[in-house]
């Protein structure tokens, strides 16, 4: 259940994976082995990066390759993703503790990072927001295409009106043991219709297939599972660090009510970020404005003492010093 897609099959270009500086073995509190990346000078602001359901840390890839001339990247495979290996332990607070683990093997004493959670990754943020070993190093967090709570009832990949019949259905499809196959034309316009914008360009769509189909399939239904049950809402109300959202204006899998429930919800918003055009897989179809949403966020809370006024999230929590990218599609 370990396996991984070798990294020069999962794509090229802009998404090819990066070599890291060095890979290292973190264990978790429950014994669980988690493979970790770092890329970069150890000596540059660090940027933590964990991954979504059925990704790896190659989800990244076009971050990695940006943030690293410059910031320490920091990126680790959820628990049974990637090269991490399968655990029998699926469960929100496992994912708290892996990434504690990973914040306490990577991170000097009290020093303070940007972490940035996509899907379940930001999930993982908001079950870990109330432990002391996030809150020691969290001088910011960045939630891209994420949602506390009811993920299979607002979930709009299955083309019915919402109700029970919906829910249903998109909770037997989300948690379907069947095996996902080879990458196929036919899987990766079912894999863009589920997850990407309709104008996300064929080697966008190409990666987000090879990632999404290295995943194991026990792994994919176990943590299917996780997030059908899923109930973070006080994780959110928890996470006091600044906060800012992004997320794909036609993202089916976890529309757009998700975020605005997040924003309404958060502490110390730092603003929302809708991207016309864009669905699930933001940092694959908006590689360069979540990028740059990256960088401000860690001039802003990480290397500058301070907030400028003009970074400060607006009344309804719109950032206002990026009006461009709120309606800029991918």
């Amino acid at each position: 259940m370990s396996r991984r897609t070798p990294l020069t099959s999962v794509t090229s270009g802009p998404y090819a994976p990066p070599v890291p500086s060095r890979e290292l073995t973190v264990v978790s509190a429950d014994g669980a082995r988690l493979h970790v990346e770092v890329h970069g000078p150890d000596d540059a602001p660090p940027v933590v990066l964990s991954h979504g359901w059925t990704c790896s840390t190659a989800f990244w890839a076009a971050q990695i390759r940006d943030l690293a001339t410059d910031h320490r990247v920091i990126a680790y495979d959820q628990r049974g993703h990637g090269r991490s290996p399968a655990s029998p332990a699926c469960t929100t607070h496992a994912l708290a503790d892996d990434l504690e683990a990973v914040l306490a093997q990577t991170l000097a004493r009290g020093e303070k990072a940007l972490i940035v959670g996509h899907s379940m990754g930001g999930m993982t943020v908001m079950a870990a927001a109330a432990r002391p070993r996030f809150r020691e190093h969290a001088a910011a967090v960045l939630l891209c295409s994420t949602g506390s709570s009811r993920l299979v009832a607002e979930s709009r990949v299955v083309p019915l009106r919402a109700g029970r019949v919906r829910t249903w259905i998109t909770g037997r499809v989300l948690g379907s043991r069947a095996p996902l196959g080879p990458v196929t034309p036919v899987a990766k316009s079912i894999l863009k219709y589920a997850t990407m914008g309709a104008g996300s360009a064929p080697h966008m769509v190409e990666a987000c297939a090879r990632i999404v189909h290295a995943c194991p399939r026990a792994v994919r239904h176990a943590w299917a599972s996780v997030l059908e049950a899923l109930d973070l809402d006080h994780g959110v109300r928890e996470l006091h660090a600044p906060t800012a959202v992004v997320h794909g204006a036609s993202d089916r899998l976890t529309p757009l009510v998700h975020a605005r429930a997040l924003v309404a919800a958060l502490p110390h918003c730092a603003g929302l970020t809708e991207l016309a055009g864009v669905g699930h897989m933001t940092p694959i179809e908006a590689p360069d404005l979540v990028t740059g949403r990256i960088r401000e966020l860690v001039t802003t809370y990480v290397t500058v003492t301070g907030t400028d006024p003009e970074d400060e999230p607006g009344e309804h929590g719109e950032h206002r010093s990026t009006p461009a990218q709120i309606k800029e599609g991918a």
